[in-house]
């Protein structure tokens, strides 16, 4: 086996010195086979009603947005530049007006309700008003600037806001909400969460849906980039026992990573990279920081996390680097506030201004706080969970409580089945604290607005700050960067000495995929779809 040493200085190189792949421009596409993928279980397929990766990574092959990100081998994990999708050209044509030109000839699935008619802009002013309008929209505080959208003609579309939004270019290339749906499919279903209503735009089909054994999709052969997908067939496999996706990967099964977004957990890593190097001596590998948080949520509506001292006191319990050490062998990083990964705005804990203290660990200090709120005995609670079929997030839910425990607070588990978990404890409806992973967000406002502000569906410690409210609505109106990154950074050291939501270390994605896929590279987020489309297999 690799020591530690060893195993870090393979770093970027990969699996027997593997190089990281280049681009691809000078190799020759190859139409045909087929990748498989370990993925999960949707809870249903509404992507406007769901908070969930189980859901947006599927819709990620099947829907297209107006805009999406670049991938490819080019892309440096982290940075995501916008292109045209069902959009051919946009502009901003005044603060708060954008104008799309859609692609022409652009048709849905060839599949009941729609049958393949071609997409209008009448579609996108209908995909939207129901982002707005739909009482269960799970990610409406994205879009809540649009005061309307029009059809301008049969391939143009304008946005208007109510207000200037700095962010609005990047919510609508977002792959967790931004795809454009068929009016006639929520008409015949009531909604889309089962799978018949999953018909989309998107370079694949889906085939098939065995509920929790797997999802097939197939090439789109009347997508509208005629060249693409060149891979003729997607398998997704659901597995939720850690050794057997190990095994299954050993033997070549999976063509990426088998958790998300396409990785291996660093200590299985490093438990199979001696084995791998002779079973699969071909994988790529790289990487990069995650922006995956795990945080505890507080009803801080309610006593006694109303009280910022025992809010305080939470975040002082929490051995941040015990939690390194034990669960991500020992290479991680400290999250303030926002996400490290997004290094273009996250501030480091030392510039957290007199909320940085609270970041430390210090069990000692914690009591003290707890008794000057008038819990000098301690205090219970429970903590609602739910595993996501992760062996690294039960351990790290394991030493949570016991950090909690050493201090005085009793927390019990309320564990939950993932779907309950998402329709219950990920929309604040919970009795003292939540512990689970925060939406990967690819910029910060999405980790701000609709965690922070008063009344969002994804404020789920019911925050309820009007100084904070002013902020986050001050930063959305700021076109200029550096500018907006200042009040951004106003509001990390606001939130520091808040701890409204107690923050936990990140670790570093181990991204690894088949070396027969070509023209591949990973990257944050939920865009399986957009990181495959132009890809292929050499074998």
């Amino acid at each position: 086996m690799f020591t530690r040493r060893e195993f870090l200085s393979i770093g970027a190189a990969g699996v027997a010195g593997a190089a990281v792949p280049f681009a691809a421009a000078a190799q020759t596409p190859k139409r045909g086979g087929t990748l498989t993928l370990r993925t999960w279980d949707p809870p249903h397929f509404d992507h406007i009603l769901a908070h969930a990766y189980k859901t947006h990574v599927v819709i990620s092959f099947t829907h297209s947005r107006l805009l999406r990100h670049r991938a490819g081998p080019a892309i440096r994990p982290g940075s995501f530049q916008l292109e045209g999708d069902l959009a051919e050209s946009w502009q901003q044509t005044s603060d708060t007006t954008y104008v799309f030109k859609l692609r022409k000839g652009v048709r849905f699935h060839a599949k009941p309700p729609v049958n393949g008619r071609e997409l209008t802009a009448d579609d996108v002013r209908y995909t939207f008003e129901r982002i707005l309008t739909d009482k269960g929209s799970a990610n409406v505080s994205m879009y809540r600037s649009i005061a309307k959208v029009e059809p301008v003609d049969r391939y143009t579309v304008r946005f208007t806001l109510k207000e200037p939004f700095a962010w609005f270019l990047e919510m609508i290339a977002n792959p967790m909400s931004g795809a454009i749906i068929a009016k006639e499919c929520v008409e015949t279903f009531g909604d889309l969460r089962k799978p018949e209503a999953v018909v989309g735009t998107g370079p694949y089909t889906l085939e098939a849906y065995r509920p929790n054994v797997s999802l097939t999709l197939v090439r789109n052969p009347h997508y509208f980039v005629p060249s693409l997908p060149y891979i003729d067939r997607v398998e997704m496999l659901v597995d939720e026992d850690n050794a057997s996706r190990i095994s299954a990967f050993l033997g070549g099964k999976y063509d990426l990573g088998w958790e998300f977004p396409g990785m291996i957990n660093r200590s299985d890593w490093i438990q199979l990279a001696d084995t791998l190097k002779k079973r699969r001596p071909g994988l790529r590998t790289m990487e990069f920081p995650s922006n995956v948080v795990n945080d505890l949520a507080l009803r801080t509506d309610r006593p006694p996390f109303q009280d910022a001292r025992v809010r305080q006191a939470i975040s002082l319990a929490i051995d941040r680097q015990g939690l390194i050490d034990a669960t991500l062998e020992g290479v991680g990083v400290s999250n303030g506030p926002m996400p490290a990964a997004l290094s273009d705005w996250a501030l480091p804990l030392d510039q957290l201004g007199e909320g940085a203290r609270y970041y430390r660990y210090d069990p000692a200090e914690a009591r003290r706080l707890l008794a000057a709120a008038g819990h000098p005995n301690g205090l219970p609670a429970s903590v609602c969970f739910s595993t996501y079929g992760s062996t690294l997030l039960v351990d790290s839910m394991t030493l949570v409580l016991k950090n909690l425990k050493d201090v005085g607070i009793d927390a019990k588990l309320d564990q939950r089945e993932y779907g309950a978990y998402q329709a219950t404890c990920r929309f604040g409806k919970f009795d003292s604290m939540v512990f689970g992973p925060l939406t990967p967000f690819v910029e910060p406002d999405s980790f701000l607005f609709g965690q922070y502000y008063t009344g969002e569906p994804r404020n789920r410690s019911h925050v309820n700050d009007p100084v904070l409210d002013d902020l986050l609505v001050k930063q959305r109106r700021t076109a200029d960067v550096k500018a907006r990154r200042d009040v951004i950074h106003q509001i990390q050291r606001h939130l520091a000495l808040q701890q409204y939501y107690v923050h936990f270390p990140s670790g570093t994605y181990i991204a690894v995929w088949e070396g027969a896929l070509k023209n591949y590279a990973p990257n944050l987020g939920y865009d399986y779809g957009g990181r495959l489309l132009a890809a292929w297999l050499d074998r």
